[in-house]
């Protein structure tokens, strides 16, 4: 990763094109499932939050939706009408038909949706993946209704974990175009007509298998704590921490 000196951006040195990404998204898996139901409940917090923005009924998209989970999530929470835009195959075959039927297989571009079809857009872990992040929220800006709310969850370049952890933090990684603090990521949405409503530092509901898995140990230790004489039991508590993420709503006026 490299960091702008102009902006304080941080990004991959080279950044892969478009077509090289989506051609490799559309053959990725699923390889988080076993951590689902911990992320339902923090990007549940959230949809919670993000309704309170909306009028009712609300229709969301969700952009980079995996198999759905997090739609199911937002019915549940009180949206009315959800739609997802998911690149990987595998992914999409495997959401529950109601909510399947809801998802375009493809990457985020003009023309998938009408101006102004949705009262909110949600982006969990996504915005660090695109290599052109502009035009993408400039089309989130047209799909949305005015007065529409857009949310954004992903990593936090200016955590102190990331500042620790340095090179060996787990989000340094291939797959990341862009590394976003909470500067640079509220001056993106403000150059293309949002204002912020929210943002900041946020806590995530996480396994302590998973939470093992993240952090650099060699390896050797790793796999004694995640399989060892305890593991079993140890491994499946759930706690809450700061884990170096980054959330931002915003709104088109």
């Amino acid at each position: 990763m490299v960091r702008c000196l102009k902006c304080g951006l941080l990004r991959s040195d080279p950044v892969a094109d478009g077509e090289t990404l989506a051609r490799l998204y559309s053959k990725s898996t699923l390889d988080y499932s076993d951590e689902i139901p911990n992320l339902r409940l923090t990007y549940g917090r959230f949809l919670s939050r993000l309704l309170n923005h909306v009028s009712k009924p609300a229709a969301l998209l969700e952009i980079g939706c995996g198999n759905g989970f997090a739609l199911e999530e937002a019915l549940l929470r009180g949206f009315s009408k959800v739609r997802g835009v998911e690149p990987s195959r595998t992914a999409v075959a495997a959401a529950p038909a109601a909510i399947g039927s809801g998802i375009v297989c493809d990457m985020m571009r003009p023309g998938l949706f009408g101006e102004g079809e949705f009262d909110a857009i949600c982006m969990f872990q996504v915005l660090d993946h695109i290599p052109q992040p502009g035009p993408v929220i400039a089309e989130c800006y047209r799909v949305l209704k005015p007065g529409g709310v857009m949310l954004c969850i992903n990593h936090n370049s200016e955590a102190l974990s990331a500042r620790i952890l340095g090179e060996s933090s787990p989000i340094i990684d291939i797959e990341h175009a862009y590394l976003y603090g909470p500067d640079t990521m509220s001056r993106l949405f403000l150059e293309h007509g949002f204002r912020i409503l929210a943002g900041g530092p946020m806590l995530n509901t996480i396994s302590i298998a998973h939470l093992i898995h993240l952090f650099p140990l060699p390896r050797g230790l790793k796999a004694r704590l995640l399989y060892g004489a305890l593991a079993g039991t140890i491994c499946r508590w759930r706690v809450r921490l700061p884990l170096g993420n980054l959330f931002q709503i915003a709104q088109r006026p």
